[in-house]
């Protein structure tokens, strides 16, 4: 790689805003705030509001959408109407 091109690496930890979980990793994002890791050392803190620890699909609480039921749900608002019928 070339020299003074490249952005700095270096240890960041990301913390979840909903759950608080909070995990190292490498990033170039900055960032003014620090915390005291669990190795002793002080890292930037970047908050993030969805991490695999609050997203719903990792989570398993995501919602199952019913394509079916919201086709009868609209025939039943709106009326079904024949395909071949024009004006």
């Amino acid at each position: 790689m070339k020299s003074g091109i490249h952005p700095d690496y270096h240890p960041v930890v990301f913390q979840d805003a909903n759950t608080g979980d909070r995990f190292l990793t490498r990033s170039t994002v900055t960032s003014d705030r620090t915390i005291e890791w669990e190795d002793g050392n002080t890292y930037p803190l970047v908050t993030v509001e969805i991490s695999s620890a609050s997203h719903p699909f990792w989570t398993g609480t995501q919602r199952i959408m019913d394509s079916a039921g919201q086709v009868e749900k609209f025939r039943r608002r709106y009326g079904s109407t024949s395909a071949g019928r024009r004006r």
